[in-house]
């Protein structure tokens, strides 16, 4: 039952997650939300269902599933890419958020008076070792995680909200570059993490039914009445609604300051949720290397991000993979694969929706990341 539930669950806490990276300085910018906004319709939107609509024809998780999606488009292996991109970029996320979480726990402990007389680094280097060994428990730590978040906010909201003056402020392309690494990481695209919660979804149901009826006929029966039933929409317009509904809540709490007891029940949430993008990640290249060496993988990766790595070169290295991983996808989807394959893949009741979907996917969305890539480069060299 909580696999059916992964992919809301990482909707809803993903915006909680990853606001506080990307959100400018000052919360009130109009602009900057209406461009938020506008990013999640034009790039988050076409490629959440381009993850849902690749899942569902490949059957299988995002390294396997490229693969076989790139053998059946007859292109090049190194569309295959996307799929090891994805698996970095949750490793990178849980890095960063086991780094936040490290200096909110210490801070925490310091106003409680029995801070360890240890560093950040050390701290973050053990709690991505208790996160890794909480991956083992694969969906379990999400609801948990996401109830001691809450706590930990409501326990914020308690002393009062924070006082917002809205204001128009001027547009500029570094505006816009962060308003689509917003979207980008507040929907987890470019992490493959809907696609994967849709292929253990696919494959539950699949065991279920090989398991209650050994008649081949009855099997056959009961998928083709699954595949009837099927429209993509029905998937991703739950997941895209509930992120923008959170990222609103994540919006006006941002500026909440949390308790001491607050901020440790807040991050020690954060570390269950972490766990589950590890777990993601682990199955990912376990597909290559086996669990036990990608569990290790994983860790490694994990250690020198948060060791060697500082908090602010997390998220630019975020973005650009992140970045790198939607282009490929949009362009792998848009241009790569074949119209009939998607067509069938995402189901829609109305042809004038798929056409609208793939212009975007072909043309808008890449534009888009390009122009906020230009807009990154720019705010760095800054």
């Amino acid at each position: 039952m909580m696999i059916r539930y992964a992919s809301y669950f990482m909707a809803a806490l993903l915006p909680l997650l990853l606001f506080r990276w990307f959100a400018p300085t000052s919360i009130g910018e109009i602009d900057f939300w209406l461009l938020w906004l506008l990013a999640m319709v034009l790039v988050s939107l076409p490629v959440i269902y381009a993850e849902i609509a690749l899942a569902y024809r490949s059957t299988e998780a995002p390294v396997a599933g490229m693969q076989k999606l790139t053998r059946e488009a007859d292109a090049s292996p190194l569309w295959r890419s996307f799929g090891w991109l994805a698996a970095l970029v949750s490793i990178v996320i849980a890095a960063l958020v086991i780094s936040g979480a490290s200096d909110g726990i210490l801070s925490a402990l310091t106003a409680l008076d029995s801070a360890p007389a240890i560093p950040s680094f050390a701290l973050a280097a053990g709690l991505m070792v208790i996160t890794v060994l909480l991956s083992l428990l694969a969906v379990a730590p999400l609801p948990i995680g996401l109830g001691l978040m809450v706590i930990g906010l409501i326990m914020g909201v308690v002393g009062g909200f924070p006082q917002i003056s809205f204001a128009m402020t001027s547009i500029s392309l570094s505006e816009w570059a962060r308003a689509v690494a917003l979207a980008l990481v507040s929907v987890g695209a470019g992490t493959g993490l809907y696609w994967f919660g849709q292929h253990l979804v696919t494959k539950q149901t699949v065991t279920a039914v090989d398991d209650s009826q050994h008649d081949a006929s009855s099997v056959r029966a009961a998928k083709n009445t699954e595949l009837s039933n099927y429209r993509a929409t029905k998937l991703v317009l739950p997941i895209w609604i509930l992120q923008l509904v959170v990222g609103m809540i994540a919006l006006l709490s941002s500026g909440v300051v949390l308790p001491p007891i607050g901020q440790l029940l807040y991050w020690v949430g954060v570390l269950f949720v972490a766990s589950y993008l590890l777990h993601y990640s682990a199955q990912q290249l376990a597909h290559k290397f086996g669990l036990l060496l990608s569990l290790l993988i994983t860790l490694v990766i994990g250690l020198v991000l948060v060791i060697a790595i500082p908090t602010t070169w997390l998220v630019g290295v975020l973005v650009i993979i992140s970045s790198i991983a939607v282009l490929l996808l949009s362009i792998f989807a848009g241009w790569r694969m074949k119209i009939s394959h998607l067509r069938k893949s995402l189901n829609f009741g109305n042809e004038g929706f798929y056409n609208l979907w793939r212009i975007t996917i072909r043309l808008v969305v890449p534009l888009a990341l390009i122009l906020a890539l230009i807009g990154w480069v720019m705010q760095w060299l800054s």
